[in-house]
């Protein structure tokens, strides 16, 4: 039924796509897409206003304007279809980037030796596993058990010019991009793993883009969803790969 009510309206102007709000709205009415926070549907916003003190530019904002009426039913459907989708995306499937693969460790002479070696531009790889990519990795790969975790955006990788010696080595890897990727989606993933897996500890890889920000939150709403205490340590980078900010949390 089209009423005259309360709802959300996001000036793309000013939106950057960092995704705050996304993960700040309980029935996933918001969404990023092309870079931007659109509204799924009115029917799933209850024009509360919870995700407004969230948005970094003051993009979001509560109206009124003629619009389906907030529908609770139609909330928990869509909320379980993404549910639904997250776990279809957790099955092996026979494509090769979605096989699990956990590559042999180095030897003590290899490890001792890699800083020479890559710096001469041969060597092996510091990666220990397979597949990297966030949504591709289900809560039950073996190799997240008891793992130092590094959660990368998927820039830092190219800006970084010693990514592997640097924040690689020792750690498992997770990469993706939550200006362009499902924010809730990385959220209950990273819930999922933070409750099973016994991690020892988790490392955020940001570049400093406003967009980049948003990861911090998805893994402090995972944590909290999760009900678990995991260190955390937060790394920012330039563009150019200096870093240009740490801390703990």
């Amino acid at each position: 039924m089209i009423i005259m009510r309360k709802i959300i309206e996001i000036d793309e102007e000013l939106c950057n796509g960092c995704g705050e709000c996304v993960t700040d709205c309980a029935e996933g009415s918001l969404k990023i897409i092309d870079g931007k926070a659109k509204l799924v549907s009115d029917n799933l916003c209850d024009g509360l206003g919870a995700c407004l003190g969230s948005c970094p530019t003051g993009a979001l904002k509560i109206i009124e304007r003629q619009a389906e009426d907030f529908d609770e039913e139609a909330v928990e459907e869509y909320l379980a279809d993404q549910k639904e989708g997250e776990v279809q995306a957790a099955k092996p499937s026979g494509c090769p980037s979605a096989q699990i693969k956990t590559f042999a460790p180095q030897t003590p002479c290899q490890t001792a030796n890699k800083p020479l070696q890559m710096a001469a531009g041969g060597g092996t790889s510091s990666l220990t596993h397979w597949p990297v990519q966030i949504r591709l990795v289900p809560p039950s790969a073996p190799f997240l058990q008891g793992a130092d975790l590094l959660v990368a955006a998927d820039c830092c990788a190219v800006s970084a010019p010693n990514f592997q010696l640097d924040y690689l080595q020792g750690k498992v890897v997770m990469m993706g991009c939550p200006k362009f990727d499902d924010a809730e989606m990385y959220t209950q993933r990273f819930a999922e793993i933070i409750a099973s897996c016994n991690l020892n500890s988790i490392t955020i890889l940001i570049m400093e883009v406003p967009c980049c920000s948003s990861m911090n939150g998805i893994i402090q709403k995972a944590i909290e969803r999760a009900g678990k205490s995991v260190p955390v340590e937060q790394i920012t980078i330039s563009t150019q790969g200096a870093v240009i900010d740490k801390k703990t949390w």
